[in-house]
């Protein structure tokens, strides 16, 4: 199965990395992972859907369609999600009627290093990919403390190692259901 990884921040080394790695570390023996990147496409503007649309755009939603299942790990960003991610949403939903999203089953999980563990930011995400036709994992439902899971070198902690990797275990049956 071929899992397309999604991170909604984008500066380096984040604690999204840290956490998408513990998940993935879970994923069944043979998959592919594809990181897909998010922070070259330029902002989403429907102007673009018939006209002189970036050059980034084509590639990033070639590699979305590539996908069989997409992981998207995002901090919170002002009760919220960091505008890369949606804009990386709205760039592969479009233009109407070539939805690259659509039918992908999804896991979200969020992190931040407040006591809400990007809760909001999560069911934020949850939103967006009702509308563009992704199927979600529910349980378990991944809000996550980036200081308690992360290790200050952004590995992840010998605490969530196994709930990370499980959670990664329990997305590939889950995305089974979707995928032949």
């Amino acid at each position: 199965m071929k899992f397309g990884v999604v991170l909604g921040s984008i500066r380096k080394n984040s604690s999204s990395e840290g956490i998408a790695k513990g998940i993935v570390a879970g994923l069944p023996a043979g998959s592919e992972v594809t990181w897909l990147r998010i922070d070259n496409l330029p902002l989403y503007n429907q102007d673009y859907d018939t006209e002189n649309e970036p050059a980034e755009y084509a590639p990033f939603r070639e590699e979305v369609k590539k996908q069989d299942a997409i992981i998207i790990v995002s901090p919170e960003h002002n009760r919220s999600i960091p505008a890369a991610l949606k804009n990386a949403i709205d760039v592969a939903s479009r233009p109407v009627g070539q939805n690259m999203w659509a039918g992908k089953p999804a896991l979200v999980a969020t992190q931040s290093t407040s006591g809400t563990a990007g809760v909001l930011g999560n069911h934020t995400i949850r939103q967006s990919l009702v509308f563009v036709d992704m199927p979600t994992m529910q349980q378990t439902e991944l809000y996550i403390n980036a200081t308690q899971a992360l290790n200050e070198d952004g590995t992840v902690a010998a605490g969530s190692v196994d709930f990370l990797a499980n959670a990664g275990k329990s997305f590939a049956e889950f995305a089974g259901k979707f995928v032949s």
